[in-house]
């Protein structure tokens, strides 16, 4: 799986880069399952989330969340993200 992390209208901490790569640890399960996962965080008075995942089987998923806290928000999302992955790999595994 490849990942591309970009930030808009601020940089990256070094703390919240490595809090993201720590969170990402949590669907390393589905390594094999996904070929790209594209992560977008904007500020604006609150943190936006916005992640696409690109499926082998050529299904893509997306989800967003946001907050007013870094790790808040990117919990909520890692929450989200975690669900719509089971739930896609379920999806294959049923047609199997």
């Amino acid at each position: 799986m490849t990942k591309q992390i970009s930030a808009q209208g601020f940089s990256l901490q070094k703390d919240q880069s490595d809090l993201i790569n720590t969170k990402l640890k949590r669907i390393e399960y589905a390594d094999n399952l996904i070929i790209d996962l594209i992560l977008r965080v904007k500020e604006d008075k609150k943190y936006y989330f916005d992640a696409t995942i690109n499926f082998r089987w050529g299904a893509n998923g997306h989800v967003t969340s946001d907050d007013y806290d870094f790790a808040a928000g990117l919990n909520k999302l890692m929450d989200v993200l975690d669900q719509k992955i089971k739930k896609e790999k379920d999806k294959i595994q049923e047609k199997k």
